[in-house]
């Protein structure tokens, strides 16, 4: 057992402390963090902090669900490491004190909000009409959203933390340090903004909204400060309270020394602000957490996506077709790296996945904790493997032109008689999500071409020859797949790779598939040879 007072990193686990993943290179860095120099236990008391940040004015989507994934990920390698002695939290913080600077598109009555703009998200009125404010309605939307995969996360509110008193002492250092962060932000700003910068946004006493004013002058020891009101009349309020807040960059960097944050991750938009961040948080007094820097993800064209354009893939999409592990997948292989995000990645996300799965219980320790598939499940991954891989179901509605899951497991009874949707539930909503994967997908995409004279030749015997296979070697995916690779050798193909494409290009409209001789065992040599002479006809 680890004491949090004594604990030295020669204590640690040797494989957890060495483990090459990258969610377990931040925990060493965290600990790091943490450690006196020459001396053993923790410099600190209280539970070790993961934050992520949500910003309300729009709904949950798929970079929350990025940023809270992977801090789980590092948070369960930082407990793997320390045997769970040192305690931990991972601290969602709603940001609904923002003034609202836009009204959505989603919203049912937008004219309602008209009268509301500038002021916190937390005062203004519900157009969904089930919160007392705009910002609560977020925020649960956010809850049920980061409940619904069973992330376990304390929640803060802003504007609560504002108004609770829990920032007040940050607030009163930031205005005695109010030069200090001055000279922090004005070189970062241009020359029209620098004249009128405040890090301290009031709330105005008379309309409720937050101003973006200079201030006249601001009194550390009384803990006030003095601006114009939009009416112009001079009004001097002070800070704590909830009576204003502060820029967003200033925020950041007091968050971290108010909350005690010790790890946070962003987005590569965030890096250029990171060290602002990192400064106004020592100027306040706290040690800038362990910061982890991802990469923004890129639409099939290689443009960044954003919500405005509307070029990306909501977390309601991705589950619409693929389970959430293989979601959960894709933020884990390389964050730094930027990748693209569009519906072609889901299958490819989904087999690799049950890939990693199955490849998981043949490996040593060692290799398990580098196995993605444990990061995913936290060191406990299921065993279950599904016997068809996404692709292939694919192909088999390709094929049979289904148009429900019925039809597929009529195919998968004929190749496995003892499997049924109830024994194999994972493969029952593989099925469904191939179905609609197809619909949406595929069949709007399908691409048919006439096969060149040698490929009507080779594909006529390798019909002929599926015909003759005998009954024993029609459920044999390998038998099937040499008498596949004879045919071409047979018809002298150059290149064995440009006769599966043609397979695939004249039979299924499509220039990739699974294992040929694999389809033809789950879907049958008879219905195979059916609709390659279907195809030539």
């Amino acid at each position: 057992m680890i004491d949090p007072k004594n604990i030295d990193l020669k204590d640690l686990d040797p494989e957890h402390a060495k483990a090459k993943a990258w969610p377990f290179e931040e925990a060493r860095n965290i600990l790091k963090r943490l450690f006196i120099e020459g001396k053993r236990g923790i410099k600190r008391d209280g539970p070790v902090v993961f934050e992520t940040g949500y910003g309300p004015s729009g709904l949950p989507h798929i970079g929350t669900f990025g940023e809270v994934v992977r801090t789980s990920m590092v948070r369960h390698a930082f407990k793997t490491i320390t045997g769970g002695q040192i305690p931990t939290t991972i601290l969602c913080v709603s940001d609904d004190m923002d003034g609202m600077r836009k009204i959505p598109s989603t919203v049912p009555d937008a004219t309602m909000l008209e009268d509301h703009m500038q002021k916190p998200l937390t005062d203004v009125p519900d157009p969904f009409g089930t919160h007392e404010s705009y910002g609560a309605h977020m925020n649960s939307r956010l809850k049920a959203f980061l409940d619904g995969f069973g992330f376990d996360y304390d929640f803060r509110s802003a504007t609560a933390l504002y108004k609770s008193g829990a920032y007040d002492a940050y607030l009163l250092r930031a205005l005695e340090k109010f030069d200090d962060i001055q000279a922090v932000m004005l070189p970062t700003l241009g020359e029209e903004r620098r004249a009128t910068y405040s890090p301290f946004l009031p709330i105005s006493p008379t309309t409720g909204r937050v101003l973006y004013v200079p201030m006249k002058s601001v009194d550390a020891k009384a803990g006030t400060i003095t601006f114009d009101d939009e009416g112009g009349t001079e009004v001097t309020i002070p800070v704590t309270g909830g009576n204003a807040k502060l820029q967003w960059k200033p925020d950041f960097g007091m968050r971290w020394a108010a909350l005690g944050v010790d790890f946070e991750m962003f987005g590569k938009d965030h890096q250029d602000n990171a060290p602002i961040y990192s400064k106004i948080c020592r100027i306040l007094g706290g040690e800038a957490p362990v910061q982890y820097v991802y990469e923004l993800f890129l639409d099939e064209k290689g443009e960044k996506i954003s919500k405005t354009k509307g070029n990306g893939i909501s977390v309601e999409d991705w589950l619409t077709y693929a389970p959430a592990e293989s979601l959960s997948l894709f933020q884990f292989i390389r964050p730094r790296v930027a990748k693209k995000l569009y519906f072609d990645v889901i299958p490819k996300m989904v087999d690799e996945y049950y890939q990693h799965l199955a490849a998981y219980a043949g490996q040593d320790e060692k290799a398990q904790l580098n196995n993605p598939v444990w990061h995913i499940h936290s060191g406990k991954p299921p065993s279950y493997i599904p016997p068809l891989t996404y692709q292939l179901l694919l192909n088999l509605v390709s094929a049979a032109n289904a148009s429900s899951k019925d039809i597929l497991w009529g195919f998968i009874t004929r190749y496995a008689p003892d499997a049924t949707p109830e024994d194999n539930p994972e493969l029952d909503r593989l099925c469904d999500y191939a179905v609609r994967y197809y619909r949406d997908f595929v069949a709007p995409t399908k691409d048919y071409r006439d096969p060149t004279d040698q490929e009507r030749a080779a594909l006529a015997d390798l019909a002929g020859r599926l015909r003759a296979v005998p009954e024993t070697e029609a459920k044999d995916g390998e038998a099937l797949q040499t008498i596949t690779f004879s045919v071409g050798k047979d018809h002298d193909f150059d290149n064995l790779r440009d006769w599966f494409k043609g397979i695939y290009e004249v039979t299924m409209g499509q220039s990739q598939g699974p294992r040929f001789g694999s389809f033809v065992a789950i879907y049958g040599p008879e219905e195979t040879a059916d609709m390659i002479e279907a195809r030539l006809s």
